[in-house]
């Protein structure tokens, strides 16, 4: 039987505060705005709230590259406003779970500022510094945001490592000095009562320090082959764990790419591991050789093998996450659903699936309200440096920018980034002043003001999922067990946990599926739905309807 855990029952609301709400009119998202909406997040039904990085960054990939991990971004606010924060959360009953980079710093951070220095300074073997090779980098690695993963220094004559961009330097956590510093900063924050972490790219801490050449040309090989899962990985995710976690019995959540269903379970053991893991085998799904900017169609039939993949994987061996959509990736309701006219009914059916499987509901801020992709006109409306890097190299390949921008408009991860909705008047709300990105323009019709008394909204209905979820242990702890059919877009599965039985029935089009009598049985209750009432026999376009059996 599965042990109980206050991380498995979770629901979690990510918040990206850059986009979340400008308390102060500077066009930022700040700490004062997510106060300001504490009511607005308890009111959704979730239990944890995780907030993207808040340090002191230079911003060069949205506050992923960290210049100081114990001060904050000054535009965020003040120390007191996020110790404000922290109690103000936990006197709701909320939980706040804190995003720490630790696979690479900023090269602004005084570790690299010394690094770079000389040969022989103290902190030189903090991040990866090798000699070129033939007149060019020390390996074929690509970066993830394009071009080489190397960049020469002129200091030294050097090249050091970034998995990502040139400003984003990986960590050495081969070095022991490097790792008593990592461990400190986690307990500075520990210590001001955060009840988890979430850790950026924690699949690629471990390198393969002799740097072999890459074999393939498909990138997400190469990040399966060569950045994740190193040698020491479980080493040091066991020390962490034994040397800082358990102290706090703070919950621990893993970023992977590159983690596999047969490699997972050397991340996760509920004594010296991990708590849970992302997985990234659907969001890659559409992605071909080229990555991000290279979409491919993707099928219900290989979505569905992820999600059954994965939860064979982790039966009874630990524990996993379940996100359609998040910081980034494009907009839930415009990847997987319809967010023309089947918008509403395709989001609610997207959230159903979220709250009904097994594993711990990630839901990114807006898309509790269906909020949609945002369409740039030009790469120059980008405020992604994936994106602007991402046309930088198809450029050079002759493709043209309105091709580009198509893409981009599809995959890039400014669509997940515009600042929430929270009402029809200027700026959706967000701020009184100009906000840092562009503002989606559907914002008059999808917003939370206008969601918030309508019965039949999207928020409505996310709320009433959170509430089903968390009255129903059979969603968090029971049986998942897929039905096949011959309905090519149909997702169908029961939850079951003892003597409760659930059925969930999804339909993944524009069309109405016809459901075999015996999907539903005589006795089956429908308990939820995404239309009114339910169809004659049919599943209606992106119909979702529970059923306790």
């Amino acid at each position: 039987m599965t042990k109980k855990q206050w991380w498995k029952e979770a629901i979690v609301y990510q918040i990206y505060p850059r986009s979340f709400k400008d308390s102060n009119g500077d066009g930022i998202g700040d700490l004062r705005g997510i106060i300001e909406k504490l009511d607005y997040i308890q009111a959704l039904g979730v239990d944890t709230v995780w907030l993207n990085p808040i340090y002191k960054s230079p911003n060069d990939d949205g506050g992923y590259d960290i210049s100081d991990y114990y001060t904050l971004q000054p535009e965020f606010g003040t120390i007191e406003d996020f110790d404000e924060l922290v109690d103000g959360l936990h006197s709701r009953g909320l939980k706040l779970v804190m995003d720490l980079v630790v696979n690479h710093s900023s090269d602004e951070h005084v570790w690299f500022e010394q690094s770079r220095k000389s040969k022989d300074n103290p902190y030189r073997n903090f991040y990866f510094w090798r000699p070129g090779k033939n007149g060019g980098p020390p390996n074929n690695w690509p970066s993830f945001f394009g071009g080489s993963a190397w960049e020469k220094d002129d200091a030294t004559g050097e090249y050091y490592l970034h998995l990502f961009s040139r400003k984003q330097p990986d960590l050495n956590w081969e070095n022991p000095r490097l790792r008593r510093e990592v461990a400190a900063l986690m307990e500075y924050w520990l210590e001001k009562g955060v009840d988890g972490l979430r850790l950026d790219v924690i699949s690629a801490i471990s390198k393969r320090t002799s740097f072999p050449d890459s074999d393939t040309p498909d990138f997400n090989e190469t990040i399966r082959k060569y950045y994740a899962n190193g040698p020491r990985l479980k080493e040091f995710i066991r020390e962490m764990r034994t040397g800082v976690w358990d102290h706090y019995r703070v919950m621990t959540v893993g970023e992977g790419p590159g983690i596999t269903p047969e490699n997972a379970v050397d991340y996760l053991d509920e004594r010296d591991g991990l708590h849970m893991i992302f997985h990234f085998g659907h969001m890659f799904m559409d992605q071909g050789p080229g990555g991000r900017f290279d979409p491919i169609p993707w099928s219900l039939t290989d979505f569905k093998k992820v999600f059954q993949t994965w939860d064979d994987a982790l039966r009874d061996k630990g524990w996993g996450s379940i996100f359609l959509g998040n910081h980034d990736f494009a907009r839930m309701v415009s990847r997987w659903g319809n967010d023309k006219e089947h918008w509403a009914v395709s989001s609610k059916m997207l959230i159903t699936l979220m709250l009904t499987m097994r594993g711990t509901p990630y839901i990114f801020q807006g898309d509790e309200l269906g909020m949609t992709n945002l369409a740039l006109g030009s790469v120059a409306e980008s405020k992604d440096i994936e994106t602007q890097n991402g046309w930088r190299e198809a450029s050079k390949r002759g493709m043209s920018e309105q091709d580009f921008v198509a893409v981009a408009n599809y995959s890039g991860r400014d669509n997940a980034r515009t600042p929430v909705q929270w009402s029809g008047k200027k700026h959706a709300g967000f701020t009184t002043g100009e906000p840092w990105m562009k503002v989606n323009p559907n914002y008059p019709d999808i917003n939370a003001e206008r969601q918030s008394d309508d019965p039949n909204s999207v928020l409505s209905y996310f709320r009433k999922m959170t509430r089903l979820r968390r009255g129903n242990h059979a969603f968090v702890y029971g049986d998942y067990l897929p039905i096949s059919t011959p309905e090519e877009f149909l997702f169908a599965y029961d939850r079951v946990e003892a003597e409760e039985k659930w059925r969930v029935l999804l339909n993944f089009s524009d069309n109405n599926l016809n459901l075999p009598d015996q999907l539903i049985p005589a006795t089956a209750v429908r308990v939820m739905g995404n239309y009114p009432s339910t169809g004659p026999g049919d599943l209606r376009p992106w119909e979702a309807i529970i059923l306790r059996l």
